[in-house]
């Protein structure tokens, strides 16, 4: 018969069950630590009442609120860092900690994004000319669109959720004139056309 375990001490195997959920739960908190520091602001400046959703792309309110329609690019990231994760990991770490990974890259992504240059970067290069960062719970929310975006696209696997993939870069596409990939394209080679179109110019 197996010994039982002392009481008041935490079983291995339970420990390590945890570890990669108190891991994701480090990564927001020093996420938004770091947004702190970088002068972002907690919420909405222009809003006392918590509103949870703001639906306009355009206004002074995007990216200030928990959610907005850019949480669909980062429901996009999840299913995206899935793939990934699979293509690289194959089988050799736990569903547990490869989200982890998911979490810890949105995360980071969410830091740089929200730093002067690349802020810069949008305003100069993209349409978003009055961007000027997320709020720290809009970042919070981020993470949040990409944890879900994982979970699903480890419900659906590869071809279910590349088809979910493209069904959301179209509805994007037809409702804010913006995407995933869009977003990555004028971020890195900006377009005339495209920055043109979307302003309705």
């Amino acid at each position: 018969m197996k010994p039982e375990p002392k009481k008041g001490l935490i079983q291995t195997d339970s420990w390590d069950h945890r570890m990669p959920w108190v891991a994701m739960g480090i990564c927001l908190i020093a996420m938004a630590v770091i947004l702190h520091f970088q002068g972002r602001l907690w919420w909405c400046r222009w809003d006392s009442p918590l509103y949870l959703w703001s639906s306009d792309v355009w206004s002074k309110h995007n990216s200030q609120h928990l959610f907005d329609p850019y949480m669909f690019t980062h429901l996009l990231h999840g299913v995206a860092f899935y793939w990934l994760g699979r293509l690289l990991f194959q089988k050799r770490i736990s569903f547990a900690w490869l989200l982890f990974t998911a979490v810890l890259a949105e995360s980071i992504w969410e830091v740089v994004e929200n730093s002067a240059f690349i802020i810069d970067r949008y305003r100069e290069s993209t349409a978003s000319l009055e961007y000027f960062g997320d709020s720290i719970l809009n970042s919070v929310g981020d993470v949040i669109a990409c944890f879900t975006g994982f979970m699903i696209a480890f419900k659906l696997r590869l071809w279910k959720s590349l088809a979910f993939f493209v069904l959301v870069e179209l509805i994007l596409i037809l409702t804010i004139k913006d995407s995933l990939l869009i977003n990555i394209v004028m971020l890195i080679y900006p377009i005339e056309a495209i920055k043109v179109w979307q302003t309705g110019g």
